[in-house]
C-alpha cells in the first residue's frame, strides 16, 4: 500500500468516527444560531433600530457573548465550528464517495473552502472571547487599504471582489436549483418535512448569495474608486441595501432569508449526510 493510499484510508476511518459525526451535527446547530442572530442584526438595521455595531457574523458572535452564559455559548460555538472544519477537511481529503471524477473533485475543492470558512468563524469566536477587535468589516477594510497602497493592489482587490460576486451568484443558483438536497438524507423525511426543508434551503442560500454578491460589487467599486471603506464585506453590503430606495424592505427580505438558512441548519443537524 502506498503512503497516499494509507493516508486516504486513515482519513476515511476518521471520517467514519461517530464522535466526529456528533460534533459535526452539533456544529450545524451552532452555525444555525449564528445565522439567526445575524438575521436579527440585519432586521434591526433594516428598520433603523440597529446598534451601529458590526452587521455581519462577527457582530453575531459579539451579540451572543452578551447573552446570559454568553462566553460559554461562544465556546460551544467555537467547538462546533472546529468540528465542522475537521469534518470538511476530511471530505476535502477523501471525498464523499471516494470517486475521482470532475464532479467529485469539485466537491472536494468546495469542502476545502468550507473548511477555511468554518475555521474563520472559530477564529472570530476566539477573538470575541479574548476581547480583541473581532470586526470582520474592519479587517476587510484594513486589508483592502493595505493592498491598494501597493503596486497592482487595486487590481487584486478588484479581482477578489469579482470572485466574491461569483461566490454569491453560485450560492443563489445552488439554492434555486435545490442542489443542497443531494447532501441530505431526504429518504428519512416525510413529505411535509421535505417540503419545509426545500423552502428553507432555497430561501436561505439565495438570500446569502444576494448578500455576498452585493458585498463583492462593493469591493470592486472600492478598487475602482480607491475607497477602502466600501470594502467592508457583508457589513457594508447590508448598510448599502438599507439606504437604497425601498432598501429597508429589501434588507428585511434578505434578513428573513438568512433566518431561513439558520433554521435550515437545524434540519441539517438531523438529516445531513455526515
Amino acid at each position: 500500500m502506498t503512503a497516499s493510499s494509507q493516508a486516504r484510508n486513515t482519513a476515511s476511518r476518521a471520517a467514519d468516527s461517530k464522535p466526529l459525526e456528533y460534533l459535526a451535527r452539533g456544529g450545524f446547530v451552532a452555525y444555525g444560531v449564528i445565522h439567526l442572530i445575524f438575521a436579527w442584526i440585519a432586521l434591526q438595521l433594516a428598520f433603523g433600530s440597529g446598534s451601529g455595531g458590526n452587521n455581519d457574523q462577527s457582530g453575531a458572535f459579539q451579540e451572543l457573548a452578551q447573552q446570559p452564559l454568553g462566553k460559554t455559548l461562544v465556546i460551544i460555538t467555537i467547538v462546533g465550528m472546529i468540528g465542522l472544519a475537521i469534518w470538511q477537511a476530511l471530505e476535502a481529503a477523501i471525498g464523499e464517495s471516494g470517486e475521482q471524477n470532475k464532479t467529485a473533485l469539485a466537491e472536494r475543492f468546495i469542502s476545502g473552502c468550507r473548511t477555511v470558512m468554518y475555521l474563520y468563524f472559530a477564529f472570530l469566536g476566539i477573538k470575541v472571547l479574548s476581547g480583541a477587535n473581532a470586526s470582520s468589516g474592519d479587517s476587510s477594510q484594513q486589508g483592502a487599504s493595505t493592498l491598494m497602497d501597493n503596486s497592482g493592489g487595486r487590481f487584486l482587490v478588484g479581482f477578489i471582489g469579482v470572485v466574491v460576486v461569483g461566490v454569491g451568484i453560485g450560492l443563489a443558483i445552488y439554492g434555486f436549483k435545490k442542489k443542497f438536497e443531494k447532501h441530505l438524507n431526504t429518504q428519512q423525511m416525510d413529505a411535509k418535512v421535505r417540503k419545509t426543508v426545500e423552502r428553507l434551503g432555497r430561501a436561505g442560500y439565495m438570500a446569502k448569495g444576494i448578500a455576498y454578491a452585493i458585498a463583492g460589487v462593493l469591493v470592486v467599486v472600492a478598487a475602482v474608486n480607491y475607497d477602502p471603506e466600501k470594502a467592508r464585506g457583508l457589513d457594508s453590503a447590508l448598510k448599502t441595501v438599507a439606504t437604497a430606495p425601498y432598501g429597508p424592505w429589501m434588507l428585511g427580505l434578505i434578513a428573513l432569508g438568512i433566518a431561513a438558512f439558520g433554521v435550515y441548519c437545524f434540519f441539517q443537524a438531523r438529516y445531513r449526510k455526515v
